[in-house]
């Protein structure tokens, strides 16, 4: 089911929120937990039972490692806990890329496997991962009830496309929340503005790098359009859903961290990634860079521990090699800064190294976009004028025409120009009135027209579906 669908918003929705408000504090996580379960299974429950599986093992195994705890016994219970979950999601994940790079390193012609990706794998793995992990470290208890357990790894608004949310950020809210008609109207809010952002921004660019891929008359301009395209498409699909994920998570009485901060205004590589999917970033940061000793070992195993970290970056980000090449690319990037790009960054106007950032970012998108390396190639090579393209032609200038307001309106969307405005109106009088009576208005509106879209429309799943 889609957040972004009549379903959803029209019957899903408005019957759990119903249900979760009216029932016992005892029995809300129970309705959670049951809206969860239909919410992942309407698309076809055939992957309820892997899931289901792994809640059991998170939850058995969390009580060892709590019980043994600093012993050689837990030691023993984690690492046999992250043999198996990561198990799951290598062999769902990763199995046919293994067996195609095995077949074209020895020659072999092993059969893949064809293995559909389970819905929201890479984010409910990382979630129990870091469940256990916390256990050990001391930072959390094991949850002893299965159903407060089950209902944190299944809540459906982060459940199939994040954000990566950590147990002990929601540990107290599990057992113990209030939910006034504030909060859900400040949730609702979000929930709408995300979904603008996704059916109204996100799926119209969508529209335009469509048309380029089964264009036959490409230029170099054409190729330009269609990055810039791509790169504001995955910043308002992936940044839309964090924030519907948030809000439907407020509706609830759970205050998720949030996962985006503007990251198409930084001025480093380093900067960028301290803004985009701050839940994966910082997940990595903690569970991998960090125990392997960070930056505070010698520089080359620094530079080990960075490449290590960027290249399981890009395979969690799907099973193929210009995801490597993906994560390979901000590696060198990041160790640039550090070495001697940062102190030059500094020096330069903002303008400049805004730049400097958004070529890269770019062209990583390019390269992440792409159905393989040599592709990549091709799409990128034809971006500097490789491949005996014409630089503009008819079809390219009907485009840029046609898109050019929809991609003026994500580049001012992709800042905090709107958000700096509506604050600077609210510390007015007059401006703080009118914006009380222009907002309900504006949601209504928005509502109207996201439905209008959605009725209108075809089937628009999040791009981040498929990691």
């Amino acid at each position: 089911m889609l957040f972004s669908s009549i379903t959803f918003l029209y019957y899903f929705l408005p019957i759990v929120l119903f249900l979760h408000c009216v029932v016992p504090k005892w029995l809300k996580n129970g309705v959670l937990l049951l809206s969860s379960l239909v919410f992942y299974a309407w698309g076809g429950p055939k992957y309820l039972l892997l899931i289901g599986t792994s809640i059991l093992l998170g939850y058995f195994f969390g009580l060892l490692v709590e019980k043994y705890a600093y012993k050689k016994r837990a030691k023993l219970c984690i690492t046999v806990y992250c043999v198996v979950v990561l198990g799951f999601l290598a062999y769902f994940k990763y199995a046919d890329f293994f067996i195609a790079n095995i077949n074209g390193l020895m020659g072999t012609d092993l059969p893949l496997l064809k293995i559909v990706l389970p819905l929201g794998i890479s984010f409910y793995t990382f979630h129990m991962l870091s469940y256990v992990v916390d256990i050990y470290r001391g930072d959390v208890k094991a949850q002893r009830n299965l159903v407060d357990f089950a209902t944190y790894i299944m809540l459906f608004p982060q459940l199939v496309a994040g954000p990566i949310v950590r147990y002990v950020d929601v540990a107290k809210e599990l057992t113990s929340r209030s939910i006034t008609a504030d909060e859900v109207f400040l949730g609702a809010r979000r929930f709408l503005f995300g979904l603008a952002k996704k059916v109204l921004i996100a799926n119209m660019l969508g529209e335009l790098c469509d048309a380029f891929l089964v264009s036959q008359a490409k230029s170099v301009l054409f190729y330009w359009l269609y990055a810039v395209a791509f790169t504001m498409q995955i910043y308002f699909d992936f940044s839309g859903y964090s924030d519907m994920a948030l809000g439907l998570g407020r509706m609830f009485g759970f205050h998720l961290l949030e996962n985006f901060n503007y990251p198409y205004t930084s001025r480093s590589i380093t900067e960028f990634w301290r803004r985009w999917h701050i839940s994966l970033s910082s997940w990595f940061r903690d569970y991998v860079y960090i125990p392997l000793g960070g930056n505070r070992v010698k520089k080359q195993r620094w530079l080990f521990n960075l490449a290590v970290v960027w290249m399981l970056t890009g395979l969690w980000h799907g099973a193929a090699w210009n995801f490597v090449l993906w994560g390979a690319l901000f590696a060198v990037l990041l160790m640039a800064e550090k070495f001697w790009l940062a102190g030059v960054l500094e020096k330069l106007p903002r303008l400049a190294t805004h730049f400097y950032v958004m070529f890269f970012v770019v062209l990583s998108f390019v390269l992440f976009n792409a159905s393989g390396l040599k592709a990549a190639a091709v799409d990128i090579g034809a971006m500097f004028g490789m491949g005996g393209l014409p630089f503009a032609n008819a079809e390219t200038l009907y485009y840029l025409q046609s898109y050019a307001l929809l991609l003026a309106a994500a580049i001012v969307g992709c800042t905090p120009l709107c958000k700096t405005a509506v604050s600077h109106c609210c510390e007015k009088t007059i401006g703080a009135r009118l914006l009380r009576v222009a907002e309900p208005t504006v949601l209504v509106v928005l509502l109207v027209t996201v439905t209008a879209y959605l009725v209108d429309g075809s089937f628009n799943p999040f791009l981040y579906f498929r990691f």
